[in-house]
């Protein structure tokens, strides 16, 4: 194992352990295994954190999106605008709906949703899916009046950005990642900021109505143990993983304050490194720091270099959604999303959690900065931030 890794999920155990296993134990002796009271009251919490009238646990992060694009009717011949800079999870419910992603270039800055390339698609769909990727909100209000204006359901992914806010530009409000849009779908797979034991995801919406069709669909359609008023799914959210989350809830906040801390030390540390592009957190935006995310032209040597030092760097994601092997079928071709397909090649995480010491960060923060000194023995080129630099050290 890596002296420091990416994520360190035993620290984190190690941190929640005393209520994780109290809580766990009772479970158990309830023998509520499905839809046990640890479920409602998770959602509940999860509600008040996130700012929505309702929450509905469910299976996973991707089964969220699924039920958030039944219920709201997406189906075949349908298209649904999506970042092509993301996990696959995003697009692949689309598809499973019978309904077409539409692949939406990125900000170049900070990999999220571009409303400006929105705008050249919005007319042609039938949902909004942005994703709030590494913990950073998109440009909500930009891409909100697109899909109002359109009138289409902004459905947010915030799978990786629990606890993240966004700041309207017309009254200054806060808004939390998952309380903007129609509804909002997070992931709780065990490396995210609130991490499961397994898969777990939940959906938040203000709709109450949204709430029950999806919270029915997760629970095989049904509205009494054998009568189902629509074909549903098994998309539950278990009890056990349920009063796992209850717990690490409670520390969520202040898990993100770390985060940001550490994002600020790295910031600083690291702010004119080699040709590295740091991380960019827009004043209307307060990022959760799923993942620290710089890039480089120099990632693959980096990220070696880092291995073979102890450390582990990961690479999200290395192919961006227009061309990947099980998209082939819509026909894209390599530079049809060049600011995705440069974000593929170029980013780079460092690692990232709360109970990384700052003894921890110093020292990847050194192995980086000797990478760069030694890098003069080369030179390479590189298309960071959209411009060729000839790099040289």
């Amino acid at each position: 194992m890596p002296r420091i890794p990416l994520v360190d999920l035993t620290a984190s155990y190690a941190r929640h352990r005393e209520g994780i296993d109290a809580a766990m134990r009772s479970v158990v002796d309830d023998a509520r295994f499905i839809l046990g009271r640890d479920v409602g009251e998770f959602e509940s919490a999860f509600a008040a954190f996130s700012g929505t009238a309702h929450a509905v646990g469910v299976a996973s992060g991707t089964a969220a999106i699924h039920l958030s694009l039944a219920a709201l009717g997406i189906g075949p011949g349908d298209e649904v605008a999506v970042p092509a800079h993301t996990f696959v999870a995003t697009a692949e419910p689309v598809t499973w709906l019978g309904a077409r992603p539409r692949f939406v270039e990125v900000d170049a800055q900070t990999g999220g949703m571009d409303p400006d390339a929105l705008k050249s698609v919005i007319d042609r769909v039938r949902a909004v899916l942005p994703v709030h990727l590494y913990g950073l909100p998109v440009e909500l209000d930009a891409i909100g009046a697109l899909a109002d204006a359109a009138g289409v359901p902004l459905i947010e992914d915030a799978a990786q950005a629990h606890g993240a806010e966004y700041v309207h530009a017309d009254d200054g409000s806060v808004v939390r990642a998952g309380a903007y849009g129609r509804v909002g779908c997070f992931s709780f797979y065990p490396g995210k900021n609130l991490g499961a034991f397994g898969d777990a995801g939940a959906v938040t919406t203000a709709d109450p109505a949204l709430a029950e069709r999806i919270r029915r669909l997760a629970d095989h359609g049904r509205a009494t143990k054998y009568e189902h008023l629509t074909v549903g799914y098994a998309a539950r959210l278990d009890t056990l993983q349920a009063a796992v989350l209850a717990v690490k809830l409670r520390t969520l906040a202040e898990g993100n304050r770390r985060r940001r801390e550490l994002a600020a030390a790295y910031r600083a540390r690291l702010a004119g490194v080699g040709d590295l592009v740091l991380p960019v957190e827009p004043a209307n935006r307060r990022g959760v720091y799923h993942l620290f995310v710089v890039r480089t032209g120099h990632r693959d040597g980096l990220r070696a270099y880092l291995r073979d030092a102890g450390i582990s760097a990961g690479v999200h994601y290395p192919i961006p959604l227009h061309l990947q092997p099980a998209y082939a079928s819509l026909g894209h071709r390599p530079g049809d999303l060049p600011v995705a397909e440069a974000w593929a090649r170029e980013c780079l995480s460092l690692p990232m959690y709360p109970e990384l010491t700052d003894e921890q960060l110093e020292t990847v923060v050194d192995q980086v900065r000797a990478y760069f000194d030694t890098a003069g023995r080369y030179d390479s080129r590189s298309s960071v931030g959209g411009t060729e630099l000839r790099l040289s050290y």
